[in-house]
């Protein structure tokens, strides 16, 4: 195996991981993740536990996606856009959410890598 594919797989891995351990975990422990949500959202979902089970479901789909390898530059961009819009939205939790900066960053790494691999 190259080093580029190597670097791949390990990107590819890490945020699969991350991302299918948030979805699964939702329909596990749904309260500890409703706090993640957005009050607006909250109201105009009854609640938010439905956008959190969507959101869920989403976030283990892009977990698949990823460790497939199929159209990594954009499963890596869409988890990107996932993960800035979970941290756009939860600033005032910067001290929880500081990890999924990190995480964009390595959805960013992978995208480059995989479109100049295309």
């Amino acid at each position: 195996m190259d080093k580029e594919k190597s670097i791949s797989l390990v990107l590819r891995l890490g945020l699969a991981f991350s991302l299918l351990y948030a979805g699964i975990s939702i329909f596990y422990n749904p309260t500890d993740w409703i706090g993640f949500v957005p009050q607006w959202v909250r109201e105009l979902s009854g609640g938010g536990y439905l956008s959190l089970y969507g959101h869920a479901c989403f976030d283990i789909l892009l977990g698949l996606w990823l460790l497939s390898n199929k159209w990594t530059f954009y499963a890596s961009i869409l988890t990107a856009l996932n993960l800035f819009s979970i941290s756009l939205f939860n600033l005032s939790q910067l001290d929880i959410i500081f990890r999924d900066v990190s995480l964009i960053f390595m959805a960013l790494a992978l995208a480059i890598l995989s479109k100049k691999n295309s």
